[in-house]
């Protein structure tokens, strides 16, 4: 049964996030609040934990899993970015976007696209994912807790469960559950494909109209 950790939502407790840390470091998977929705995630370095979270979401091995980094500078040691990708996610970030970019080596193949060498990158605008990166040193995985797959629709998932359902049907999943005492926002994030020449909008989550805009 997993251990659930009561959080602050703005002003996050530094001892409870190392604690949370320290599992992580120890291959625990977790589900946790972001800006949009609420997540499943772990160390991105952990393999074994990258391997249970696809199997908790059953997610096959070619589909590639979405992680965040704390900021657009720690973006560019994971992904090739190009200067007009580079222009559009400094306009949008932090936020609900998640831009699939061509990887770096720094990526594992267990997270990446298999062909296309590619994967789904965020920096949330939320505090607790923010202190969690910060104390472990390392981007987080973070695959949406409501539906299997969601990478290929391109319209807006709108979310009905609260947060006590969710915790219900993981409690035996993951080891980590976080609760900030705040509902999630209820729309995935925005994705937004910039691993070509032309940037394309491949899904309209939240606030998807300011980045159709930059578009």
């Amino acid at each position: 049964m997993a251990r659930t950790y009561t959080l602050h939502p703005v002003n996050p407790q530094q001892r409870t996030i190392d604690q949370i840390r320290d599992a992580l470091r120890g291959g625990a998977v977790m589900l946790y609040p972001t800006d949009t929705v609420y997540a499943i995630g772990c160390d991105l370095n952990s393999k074994n934990a990258v391997q249970r979270v696809r199997q908790i979401k059953q997610m096959s091995n070619d589909k590639p899993l979405t992680f965040l980094c704390p900021s657009l500078s720690d973006i560019a040691q994971y992904a090739k970015v190009g200067d007009e990708a580079y222009r559009l996610m400094r306009k949008l970030i932090p936020g609900p976007y998640t831009f699939v970019l061509p990887t770096t080596k720094l990526v594992p193949k267990l997270v990446m696209h298999p062909q296309r060498k590619t994967t789904g990158i965020r920096v949330p605008d939320h505090p607790i994912c923010l202190a969690l990166m910060e104390a472990l040193g390392n981007p987080i995985i973070s695959t949406s807790a409501y539906a299997l797959a969601l990478e290929e629709e391109f319209e807006a998932a709108h979310v009905a469960d609260s947060r006590f359902e969710l915790f219900d049907c993981f409690e035996n999943l993951v080891d980590v559950m976080i609760d900030s005492d705040v509902e999630p926002s209820g729309q995935m994030s925005t994705i937004v494909d910039l691993s070509q020449d032309t940037p394309e909008m491949i899904r309209r989550g939240q606030d998807w109209e300011a980045a159709e805009a930059l578009l």
